[in-house]
């Protein structure tokens, strides 16, 4: 079996976003992995309008370009690692939205999440699960979460992620399980497809 596709998906979209430090972080220790293939999926390279389609991708096709060349690409994935601030104890609207314009493309596939933010993006880390439950992903139980001091020596003081070791067991251990759903889950869906 090939290894699993993961993609890391910054969720943010703002010029000031903190989201790409925290991503290239993760991909560098998940890419020096041997049991996983990881990609940077930026939303700000997806210009999706407004979700304003006639019901659900689960329901009916959408019929907006940028969407199913979105759809296409979610696809191509066996598993996520959502990278994403908290907005007002949320998720930004954004990953919202890219969220919205798939639903067959995130079924039955892991996901894992790095939050950040004063409280390491806590809340918005667990109303991302709860969304990815409806979309028929398995979250994983293990996050990281950029908080506090950290958060702001990163951000505000220009620290180098890797200069917080303690933030590693959290990440070994979140990609870890990543890495057993993942496997886990596209074995089962290729099942399905052989029956």
């Amino acid at each position: 079996m090939s290894k699993p596709k993961i993609a890391i998906i910054i969720g943010s979209t703002r010029d000031s976003r903190f989201g790409e430090k925290p991503a290239k972080w993760i991909y560098e220790i998940a890419a020096a992995r041997d049991d996983l293939d990881v990609e940077i999926v930026d939303l700000k390279d997806w210009p999706l309008p407004f979700f304003n389609e006639v019901a659900s991708n689960a329901w009916a096709p959408t019929q907006n370009e940028v969407g199913q060349r979105w759809q296409k690409k979610v696809a191509e994935f066996d598993g996520y690692i959502f990278v994403t601030p908290e907005y007002n104890r949320s998720i930004p609207a954004a990953l919202k939205n890219a969220l919205d314009f798939s639903y067959p493309e995130w079924n039955k596939k892991a996901a894992a999440v790095v939050g950040y933010g004063s409280v390491g993006g806590a809340r918005a880390v667990e109303h991302l699960r709860t969304i990815a439950i409806e979309l028929q992903m398995a979250p994983t139980r293990s996050g990281v979460h950029i908080q506090g001091a950290d958060f702001f020596a990163a951000w505000q003081q220009g620290k180098d992620l890797r200069e917080f070791p303690h933030l590693e067991p959290n990440v070994k251990t979140m990609l870890d399980e990543l890495a057993w759903w993942t496997a886990a889950l596209k074995t089962a869906r290729e099942a399905d497809r052989a029956a």
